[in-house]
């Protein structure tokens, strides 16, 4: 297609070519075929003179009719959501929306319901203007028809080329386009299967058969065509997961913004924000205990499914959710076990497990055997799997009848004594204990499976503290369910196995804690402390309490039991027993046992399932706390958040017992959540505000201390704070403001020119209503001593200042192996402050600063941002690299020559000038930030200004350039860093806080 083939006359001149070698877009390029077939009337009016040919009858009279070049772009969807574009054809300045779309709206206008310019270059950060130029693309939406029309890219949340493909080739194997196949809907398929799973048009056409009858008279292409263009805002629900009207009736804020057009509809909103906070998208899903799930958690971090209702939809539609609560039936479990065990034997027969060692063990392994020879060797097999190293294995056969008696046959380098008769696991139990060498003994039952590093873990549990003197795990079930998380002891006498049938990933399974006695399926102590003890007490021979008795007096001498969830173990319940014996031996035993420790028992808590949360743990001396946050504080969100991180790592490491909750729901692999925070933390990553209320209630009196970040959250809480105090007698209440946000909206308001019209607000009125609600806390804490002084102008006098926690940690390289910028920050919401500081940098300094050092120069980005924002606005600056999150940064850091901080409003304290001071990288900052931190210009930082373009480029391109004075900031922030961030003076200040609290 030759220039003057172009659509239209006049200024229909793209940026991106260049030279003679024009580019057509594919998006530009006039379909004849496809029009003529499309428009019935093509042929009639070409018959009649209207036009030499299609592209002559589209240019007469076909842009005034509506109708479209072809099938990429949607004129009548185009016009209907661009008022503009339709106020600019009906007053003639343009012919089309399509001459509009070719003219300007290519830019930034999205061009049919099926493809969204901004959510397109938001989720493929890769195609930076950059990028697009250098191909000679006029766009995204070139790109991806120029890319085999999408490829397996996708351009809106409601086509994803994989799910639709997937569908599809079911029917046909045919090689073919997804979303031309789509758009063109051969064989009805668009129709049939869905495109996405937040739509299902089999679904829609049942529940609205007005719109099959739409369809057939050609109003609309298929049902999703009516959904995105008329359904939606007519209150359609999308699919059987999803209903509008439930919705807006269980969230009566969405009907609101729905009605202020903020969002097109509930399911607008739900998309961009209710999956992720775990709002309920119809009465039969409940989407914040499905999102629990760990496999959920993990496929939604991974990006595998963008949110868990996603997850859900597809579950459902793989029918793969299961029951409700997941657990298999436990019969059938066990005779699996069982089966397993039994498929060894081969093996077994043809390969001893080998238990020899040399010197002097590591650990001693007592196991008591009765019979049940299949599980025994896979017991044997797993614990060799599981440990390598030296094991001295003493066996005790009490009376077997079975295979047993001949266990030398597959087994070497272990002590094994065969009893002729049944000697009970008690006795025998002791009987072994005075063979063991190693200073570490573990009893372990011969119905069990244990996990890798499950003997490792419990090793460096015991030998982590003197005063642990035994250690247990995490025991499941062969159905999958918990048979305990340590065990609790009540006041009659009674044991109970806590979280019994509960998910072993259950965030309160799965934190360190002191407990009143583990199973004696697994359980490590100390052999000096065992011996010592005499082992178990004969009393309760043959068997059960006597590893109930065997903890308390553990406690008893000073020492701590230890529940540890790294240690896990599979067992079969009752596998080395009958059941109904062992209910007797257990009433029997118990009775002996309330005899022997009733001092004990008297300070234990009353048997009732409500006592459980108070009693799964012994007390200590560290306050208990209840650590809020708008989410959970993983360090590579910044924003704050690594912060309240390293409070709740001083407060682990203190011995306080914290419990972290998020406000809002947000959906992270576990691996990455458990790896963020100290072992003994129980994170509660399933819940949100919506489940405060209840949460209150069941831990009522739990808390010592309720540590709230983010004045927000407090304001949110408040009327449940307020409603469930009864749950909180005597609990300290403290408000972390992490940053005080009146001035910095003020100033964003000035900086951006926002509410000119409006009488601005003063600084005491603002600051009066942002801590309107801080009188509810005993203690306000203030991250730098400036805002300390603003939250007292505010009235509460109550005020202590914890800053940063930061170690020095320079890397290696100089000067002279570095090149380029660095900026890193979380963009959260489109009004970040990181987001306007990129904008104006891109925008005012990054062309000077080209210009100056050349155009190889470029500025890496990188930093969380939530789904919701988009960032397509900085594609289109030349020299920015956005790299999104990232888990480690210090290869940034060590590579990139200059960090720049060019923000124009913030609170708070910047902690990335901290963290790049702390890797020896120099930053140039605004003057608001370097007041924020009281650092000294040419010293320890680079002032860019207020910020002003010209002082910001200047003192990148001096930074960048002058070796000597680049050490100097290097070393002087380094020295600075040391003074304001030292973790020991971090944690003093923790501490003074928690103390004071305590009074």
């Amino acid at each position: 297609m030759q220039r003057d083939d172009v659509t239209f006359s006049g200024p229909a001149v793209f940026e991106w070519q260049e030279g003679e070698a024009r580019r057509i877009p594919v998006w530009l390029r006039f379909d004849e075929p496809w029009y003529v077939a499309t428009y019935p009337d093509v042929k009639r009016d070409l018959s009649a003179g209207i036009g030499a040919n299609a592209l002559g009858h589209y240019r007469a009279v076909g842009q005034r009719r509506g109708y479209a070049p072809n099938r990429w772009f949607d004129e009548g969807w185009y016009r209907s959501v661009h008022p503009d574009v339709t106020e600019s054809v009906a007053d003639g300045e343009m012919r089309s929306g399509f001459q509009h779309y070719v003219q300007k709206g290519y830019r930034s206008h999205s061009p049919h319901w099926l493809f969204s310019e901004s959510f397109y270059r938001t989720h493929e950060p890769d195609l930076t203007g950059t990028v697009l130029r250098a191909a000679g693309l006029a766009n995204g939406y070139d790109h991806y028809l120029s890319e085999g029309e999408g490829g397996f890219r996708s351009g809106s949340l409601f086509f994803d080329p994989a799910v639709f493909g997937d569908f599809v080739a079911r029917q046909s194997e045919a090689d073919f386009s997804a979303f031309r196949w789509f758009i063109d809907n051969k064989n009805g398929d668009a129709d049939r299967f869905r495109a996405s799973w937040y739509f299902d048009p089999v679904w829609y056409l049942g529940r609205y058969p007005d719109v099959r009858n739409l369809i057939e008279d050609g109003s609309f292409s298929c049902a999703l065509h009516h959904y995105l263009t008329a359904g939606e805002a007519a209150g359609y629900s999308p699919q059987a997961a999803f209903s509008e009207e439930f919705y807006r009736e269980r969230y009566p804020d969405v009907g609101a913004c729905v009605a202020a057009g903020q969002f097109r509809s509930g399911y607008d909103h739900f998309l961009a924000a209710g999956a992720f906070e775990g709002r309920q998208p119809s009465p039969d899903i409940a989407l914040v205990e499905y999102a629990a799930r760990p496999m959920v958690r993990a496929d939604v971090g991974s990006g595998i499914f963008r949110d868990p209702f996603a997850h859900w939809v597809a579950a459902q539609e793989r029918h793969e959710v299961g029951s409700a609560d997941g657990a298999l039936d436990e019969a059938h479990s066990k005779m699996m076990f069982c089966r397993e065990a039994a498929g060894l034997l081969v093996e077994a027969g043809r390969r001893k497990l080998d238990f020899s060692y040399s010197g002097v063990p590591t650990v001693s392994v007592i196991m008591v055997l009765y019979n049940q020879f299949p599980l025994t060797l896979m017991a044997l097999a797993s614990l060799r799997d599981c440990f390598p190293g030296a094991l001295e294995l003493i066996i005790i056969d009490s009376g077997s009848r079975d295979e047993t008696r001949r266990l030398e046959d597959y087994v070497s380098g272990a002590t094994i004594r065969h009893l002729d008769h049944n000697a009970s696991f008690l006795l025998s139990c002791n009987m072994a204990l005075e063979m063991v060498s190693a200073d570490v003994v573990l009893y372990l039952n011969n119905d069990v499976k244990l996990a890798p590093g499950a003997v490792q873990n419990a090793l460096d549990r015991l030998t982590s503290d003197p005063k642990i003197g035994a250690v247990g795990g995490k025991i499941i079930r062969t159905n999958g369910r918990l048979q305990e998380a340590g065990s609790i002891i009540w006041r009659d006498g009674s044991a109970y196995g806590y979280l019994r049938d509960a998910d072993p990933n259950c965030p309160e399974a799965n934190f360190v804690r002191d407990v009143d006695y583990c199973s004696g399926a697994f359980l490590m102590v100390s052999t000096a402390l065992a011996k010592t003890l005499g082992g178990f007490d004969e009393a309760y021979a043959p068997a059960y309490f006597e590893e109930s008795d065997f903890c308390v007096r553990i406690i008893q001498n000073g020492y701590r039991v230890v529940y540890d969830p790294f240690v896990v173990i599979e067992h079969l319940e009752f596998g080395s027993s009958c059941s109904n014996s062992s209910q007797a031996l257990m009433q029997r035993n118990r009775r002996i046992f309330v005899s022997k420790q009733a001092e004990f028992l008297r300070g234990q808590y009353p048997a009732h399932a409500g006592n459980a949360i108070l009693a799964r743990s012994r007390p200590t001396n560290g306050l208990r706390i209840l650590f809020i946050e708008d989410r959970i504080p993983l360090r590579s969100l910044g924003s704050g958040y690594v912060r309240s991180n390293d409070i709740v790592r001083s407060m682990a490491h203190q011995g306080c017992a914290v419990t972290v909750f998020p406000v809002d729901a947000h959906y992270h692999s576990l691996s990455r959540v458990y790896g963020d925070f100290p072992d003994t933390v129980e994170v509660l990553f399933d819940r949100s505000a919506e489940d405060m209320d209840r949460f209150l209630e069941e831990r009522a009196g739990a808390f010592d201390l309720v540590w709230i970040g983010r004045t927000h959250n407090l304001a949110r809480l408040l009327p449940v704070l307020h409603k469930n105090s009864r749950y909180l007698p005597g609990t300290e209440f403290i408000l972390d403001t992490e940053a005080v946000i009146s001035p910095r909206l003020l100033l964003r308001d000035k900086v951006l020119r926002l509410d000119e019209q409006a009488t601005p607000k003063s600084l005491d009125v603002a600051l009066r209503e942002e801590f309107e609600c801080a009188y509810f806390c005993q203690k306000v804490v203030a991250v730098t001593d400036r805002e300390a002084e603003f939250i007292q102008r505010a009235g509460h006098q109550n005020v202590v200042v914890l800053g940063h926690s930061l170690q020095a940690r320079p890397t290696e390289k100089g000067f002279s192996d570095r090149k380029d910028l660095l900026f890193v920050g979380a963009i959260v919401d489109a009004e970040s402050p990181n987001l306007d500081s990129l904008i104006w940098f891109g925008r005012e300094v990054m062309p000077k600063v080209r210009a100056e050092l050349g155009n190889e120069v470029r500025l890496t980005v990188v930093g969380s941002r939530s789904r919701k924002v988009d960032l397509s606005c900085l594609n289109e600056f030349e020299g920015l690299d956005i790299v999104g999150e990232v888990e480690d940064l210090e290869p940034f850091y060590d590579t990139r020559r200059v960090f720049i901080a060019p923000t124009r409003f913030a609170g708070g304290i910047p902690y990335k000038i901290h963290e790049s001071a702390s890797f020896g990288l120099p930053v140039v900052a605004s003057d608001l930030l370097i007041a924020q931190l009281g650092w000294t210009d040419g010293e320890d930082i680079v002032s860019g200004g207020a910020p002003d373009a010209g002082v910001f480029a200047d003192a990148v391109i001096r930074l960048y350039r002058d070796e000597i004075f680049w050490r100097h900031i290097r070393e002087g922030a380094l020295k600075r860093l040391g003074e304001d961030c030292a973790p020991d003076r971090f944690d003093a200040a923790v501490t003074a806080v928690l103390e004071d609290a305590r009074q």
